[in-house]
């Protein structure tokens, strides 16, 4: 059980240095960042458009809604392409609630340490909150504002790598 929980936290370790290395990206170059997430979802629901299309084509036309949804995928595709900013408001909706269900995940094992009246649980605690509210700030900032939800984040992702280290370090306190 030690080395399962060992092994998944450094997995989330290596995940949140990925995030950080997002919210670079992000606060670097924004407007590229939702272009090619466009063009790339978009490509996507185009070619799985072709390829139901094809589909539809090589069973003898037997399938009528093979045909239906890949009409309807290469025009979702397109407009995917042509609307970064609908995908911007997508992907922004998508990290806020990841970033508030890992604070409230990161709450209940808050709780759990409080319990094992380890000192810890106050910083955890506060950067748990910390979490929520950034996912929180997230999901109410509409808009252009990809440059702060890259910093928010980074902070995540820094966030996150602390906690997980004290999991780490405390792992073997609260299995004994």
């Amino acid at each position: 059980m030690e080395k399962f929980l060992k092994k998944s936290s450094w997995t989330d370790i290596v995940i949140s240095f990925l995030f950080i290395l997002f919210g670079m990206i992000l606060i670097a170059r924004p407007e590229l960042i939702m272009s090619m997430i466009s063009i790339l979802l978009g490509g996507i629901c185009i070619i799985m458009g072709i390829l139901k299309m094809v589909d539809y084509f090589a069973s003898g036309k037997k399938d009528n809604y093979l045909l239906a949804i890949g009409i309807v995928a290469i025009i979702a595709g397109i407009i995917i392409m042509f609307c970064a900013d609908i995908i911007a408001s997508v992907f922004r909706i998508l990290i806020a609630l990841w970033i508030i269900y890992s604070g409230i995940i990161n709450l209940q094992t808050t709780i759990v340490w409080k319990d094992y009246q380890s000192r810890l649980w106050l910083l955890t605690l506060i950067l748990s909150i910390l979490t929520i509210l950034s996912g929180i700030y997230i999901l109410v900032t509409n808009g252009s504002m990809v440059q702060i939800i890259g910093g928010i984040i980074i902070a995540y992702g820094i966030i996150d790598i602390i906690e997980r280290t004290i999991f780490i370090k405390k792992i073997d306190n609260y299995l004994e």
